[in-house]
């Protein structure tokens, strides 16, 4: 049966393409919609960039199918309207005629009770819109087409029993062939479990395009003096030192090390190895894209507020590494080109080959803003997004439409990409009680 869906303003400036994404049904935007999108084209952000998409959009089925308050037909059977009530709709109730929202809701109602026959269902990704849309009889969702189900995240470690000649055998550097029904995928990282009574375990990760479970190659003295201090960072270093695994995402609550390890994996795979030509290091400035002219100074005394957990991490991992250099040892690692640290604002349009590339809080950024860093990598890059889908300052997305969440959910399996959530706290006791109980 076919279906009318309501679109709210969030949804378009979310996913510009959003009405393409109903198959057969029919959809509706009210024109109080399009009003709205019309406030945001000259936004500089990403919200600007979805607005003046869904107007070009809109008025390129126009140009092609006709009239939009008749409604047009869509590639998938279905069917786009703009609706154009014949006066301002007021809802005969305690609740403010001019707000944009609830004339929007008037027009979800017009239609459930115009069809009754007909299914209508109102999307929009406001959980305060959505519960005001319930209480007034609406069948409402959210958008749902770019979100993942949080808690069905894969953690990236699977854990398989073994005999204990299997393990002997990949303590002697062989590796282990898998069962055939083990639910792995490429660069999983694997825990093996000794089946007999000595309680022995073993750290790997499997290799996709060899079919074997392979040992960790996490040297023990450690990376940029920083030593794994549970098996999730293990895993998380492997994957990190690894250039065949182009790009990680590593995931998890404040304190489990995920900015310091990634840092330390650049800083190495590049200071020291030359692997890389160079560290590039971003992070969003929220709200992403606000002009920088608020804080005194030049570009670079603008930045450092923002990006001051940064130089903490860095300027950690060169007393860590023993030599003591603090400051001046960061000073001239920008002299000699091989760290820079810069907004996102900034990173649109350019090509970065040969870089080992970091986007710390990366749970701010939207899938499409993900996918157009990811896009800017060249040959020979390795790119890493860090992040705590639960702590997001960005009011557009959550822990299930954020970047970080939807491109681990969509990109694990690759052979390009490995992921890895690491849910100890180890940056100290005190951190790890704040972590899990405030």
């Amino acid at each position: 049966m076919k279906k009318n869906y309501i679109l709210d303003t969030n949804v378009l400036l979310h996913d510009p393409h959003a009405f393409y994404r109903f198959e057969d049904n029919d959809v509706i935007l009210p024109i109080y919609v399009i009003e709205e999108i019309d406030q945001f084209k000259r936004d500089t952000n990403e919200r600007g960039r979805n607005a003046r998409t869904v107007s070009r959009l809109l008025d390129a089925l126009r140009e092609k199918n006709g009239s939009l308050s008749e409604g047009v037909e869509l590639d998938d059977g279905g069917t786009l309207r703009v609706h154009v009530p014949t006066r301002r709709p007021e809802l005969a109730i305690a609740l403010n005629p001019k707000s944009g929202d609830h004339a929007i809701l008037q027009t979800a109602i017009e239609f459930r009770d115009a069809s009754p026959d007909k299914p209508t269902i109102f999307v929009t990704m406001d959980v305060n819109l959505r519960i005001r849309a319930d209480a007034l009889g609406l069948t409402t969702e959210t958008y749902e087409n770019q979100a993942v189900d949080i808690d069905e995240l894969k953690s990236g470690i699977v854990e398989i029993e073994v005999t204990p000649e299997q393990l002997d055998a990949f303590f002697d550097g062989t590796g282990l062939a898998p069962a055939v029904d083990q639910p792995l995928y490429p660069n999983v990282s694997v825990v093996l479990k000794d089946t007999s009574t000595r309680k022995r375990t073993a750290l790997g990760r499997y290799a996709g395009d060899k079919k074997l479970i392979a040992p960790l190659k996490v040297s023990r003295d450690g990376v940029m003096g920083i030593r794994a201090r549970n098996k999730e960072q293990s895993f998380a270093l492997d994957l990190l030192m690894d250039d065949s695994v182009q790009l990680v995402t590593v995931m998890g609550k404040a304190g489990t090390g995920k900015t310091l390890l990634a840092l330390a994996a650049g800083l190495q795979r590049t200071a020291h190895d030359g692997a890389y030509s160079r560290l590039l290091i971003s992070r969003p400035i929220m709200p992403l894209g606000r002009d920088l002219g608020y804080l005194p100074g030049d570009v670079e005394e603008k930045l450092n507020p923002w990006m001051q957990p940064l130089y903490d991490n860095l300027d950690f991992l060169m007393v860590a590494e023993g030599k003591r250099r603090g400051v001046r040892g960061l000073e001239q690692l920008f002299e000699k080109g091989l760290l820079q640290i810069e907004p996102l604002t900034y990173i649109r349009g350019r090509s970065l080959p040969g870089q080992f590339v970091i986007v710390d809080e990366a749970q701010n950024l939207t899938p499409h803003e993900v996918k157009t860093v990811v896009t800017r990598c060249g040959e020979g890059t390795k790119i890493v997004l860090t992040g705590d889908p639960f702590q997001i300052d960005n009011p557009y997305v959550d822990a299930a439409t954020n970047g970080l969440s939807v491109t681990a959910d969509r990109l694990q399996g690759e052979a390009l990409v490995g992921h890895i959530l690491l849910s100890r706290g180890e940056r100290s006791e005190l951190s790890n009680i704040a972590a899990n109980k405030l």
